[in-house]
């Protein structure tokens, strides 16, 4: 009698076990930064907050540094397209080879601070953006931030054009970088980030351009990065995002689930980004770094002589995206 209550038991658990393993899923989740910096952080929290409203049946496991494909982080998005990835955390500019819609948010100048960025991806123009990403196979859930770009460089201080005249500078892989600073007169140099770093130190390249948090956590200033201008020349948002196959295969309610823990891990992650720049920027200045603050009529000579950017841009962007974009700032 003990022996067949035993062996129930058994079988009971055997039942409940492949019933847990049946239900319990895993997927891949990739980023280009750890969570040393904010934008892998916002990726972890995602992840812990499904594991926590699942009860453990979804784990989402982070991937960072863009080792899925290889430190290519402009190849992410086609990964994520084609199922190699399941979901990541991504920025607008490695996804823009992709999606040109969202070159929108690397229009040198086109926002000066977070509430014209907040207009923007909270209103007519985010949601545009957020169909131009779906109608390419990949289903975008929430933003996220990785901050405002500022410029840095081992020669001199920047604090008009002429100053970046001849100076070459490292950008992502996007030919709307290369336009950008070829119109400032600098030479932009395209490398990955894992490129970048050397390339400072061997000297290959004088600058870089990233925000405050990667500055600071990369140490940068540790690579003869001495000078950086605060220009606030284009914000980075992040976009939490699945592939479509995935979550069409998914139950409603677990596509509700990751969803708003998506948008819950991106507003802790845009507070946390935002909250934590004056100390960067006063631990960035400790560490000797000169910093140029611009005034408007100094950020204004910038914004002009990129102006003929903004116009060759809007065509492959979108004229009513662009247009949608201004019109939410104006406000």
């Amino acid at each position: 009698m003990k022996l067949t209550r035993c062996l129930t038991a058994l079988a009971a658990a055997a039942a409940l076990s492949a019933t847990f393993a049946a239900s319990a899923r895993e997927y891949s989740v990739s980023t280009v930064l750890s969570d040393a910096f904010p934008w892998g952080q916002a990726a972890q929290k995602w992840a812990d907050l499904v594991e926590e409203r699942s009860n453990g049946e979804i784990t989402l496991r982070v991937y960072p540094n863009a080792q899925l494909v290889a430190g290519d982080q402009t190849k992410e998005f086609s990964a994520m397209r084609s199922g190699l990835i399941d979901m990541a955390v991504g920025s607008t500019i490695n996804w823009s080879p992709q999606v040109p819609e969202l070159n929108l948010f690397s229009l040198p100048f086109l926002m000066a601070n977070s509430a014209d960025l907040d207009a923007i991806t909270q209103g007519q123009a985010g949601e545009q953006a957020f169909a131009a990403i779906e109608k390419r196979g990949i289903v975008p859930l929430a933003w996220g931030e990785n901050g405002f770009r500022e410029i840095s460089n081992s020669v001199k201080p920047v604090k008009t054009p002429a100053d970046l005249k001849g100076l070459k500078i490292r950008v992502v892989g996007s030919p709307l970088f290369q336009d950008t600073f070829t119109a400032l007169g600098a030479n932009p140099t395209q490398m990955s980030w894992a490129d970048a770093k050397p390339a400072l130190t061997t000297g290959a390249v004088d600058g870089q351009e990233n925000p405050l948090s990667v500055f600071d956590v990369a140490r940068v200033d540790q690579v003869g990065q001495k000078y950086l201008t605060l220009w606030h020349y284009m914000a980075d948002p992040l976009i939490f995002a699945v592939n479509q196959r995935i979550w069409k295969e998914l139950p409603e309610a677990d596509r509700e689930l990751l969803r708003q823990a998506a948008i819950d891990a991106g507003k802790w992650e845009i507070e946390l980004s935002r909250n934590g720049e004056a100390k960067r920027l006063e631990d960035i200045r400790a560490r000797g770094v000169e910093v140029t603050e611009l005034s408007e009529a100094e950020q204004q000579a910038f914004a002009d002589a990129t102006r003929s950017v903004q116009e060759k841009w809007t065509s492959k962007i979108g004229v009513d995206l662009v247009e949608a974009a201004r019109a939410a700032v104006a406000k």
